[in-house]
């Protein structure tokens, strides 16, 4: 089977498997929500970033971003779904490249809806403390969010190739986003600005005293997503089903 027939296999897997639809929409839904709610603290700290406010939700949609990208790749690992999808395409790098890109086309466009749809409530709950964003960065915001959910999706998609298990991968990576990287960013300094997350995330941000920029930051996520999609590749060639 050729490449074109393959990703239309897997998104069709996508669109008809209900979990991964509620996975996209957990996106959306907890981003939206938690950026209100962040809107909402009229504290006027010092290093308050009105950008970084408006998209603080991205830091618990994220959660529902791994978690659609791990059960993408852990479905075919139930029930000898692996088998099937190999018998159909036995070029495995084909296929792992099918399951890449129909994991990451609907990401990314979920991730771009999400961007718009928290750049409106976001800044329709800040109202006069975000009167001086820019289009640009305003803009900015949009598109890093919409790429940098993409990648955390690949990123996890990978990642349960490689274990195999979407259970181990999202037992990794959620305590590792919501409390391990805020703990080591708290105690190594610069090195954790290389972390994933934290370094994806400086798109996200107006200004920051940081080594990586906006876009250098999502390039070293993009870094890490093509580690673990290598890895992942590396594994599902190698290994039996």
């Amino acid at each position: 089977m050729s490449f074109a027939p393959a990703l239309r296999a897997e998104l069709i897997k996508i669109r008809t498997l209900r979990p991964l639809l509620w996975g996209l929409a957990a996106v959306l839904a907890a981003t939206v929500v938690f950026s209100a709610l962040a809107g909402l603290d009229d504290s006027s700290a010092p290093d308050f970033d009105p950008l970084f406010t408006t998209f603080f939700g991205v830091t618990f949609g994220q959660i529902a971003a791994i978690t659609f990208g791990a059960q993408a790749v852990s479905a075919e690992y139930q029930g000898g779904a692996l088998g099937l999808s190999l018998a159909a395409v036995p070029d495995r790098g084909r296929w792992f490249l099918a399951k890449t890109v129909a994991i990451g086309v609907p990401a990314l466009g979920t991730g771009l809806v999400t961007g718009v749809a928290g750049l409106v409530v976001g800044r329709s709950v800040l109202g006069s403390r975000a009167e001086g964003l820019t289009w640009a960065q305003e803009l900015r915001g949009v598109a890093g969010c919409a790429v940098y959910l993409a990648l955390m999706a690949l990123f996890a998609a990978g990642l349960t190739a490689v274990l195999r298990s979407g259970v181990a991968t999202l037992g990794i990576l959620i305590p590792f986003l919501l409390i391990v990287s805020f703990v080591v960013g708290g105690a190594s300094g610069t090195v954790a600005e290389f972390l994933p997350d934290q370094a994806g995330q400086m798109v996200l941000r107006e200004t920051a005293d940081s080594v990586l920029g906006p876009w250098s930051g999502l390039a070293v996520t993009a870094l890490w997503t093509a580690a673990a999609l290598g890895a992942g590749a590396w594994c599902v060639r190698r290994r039996d089903v």
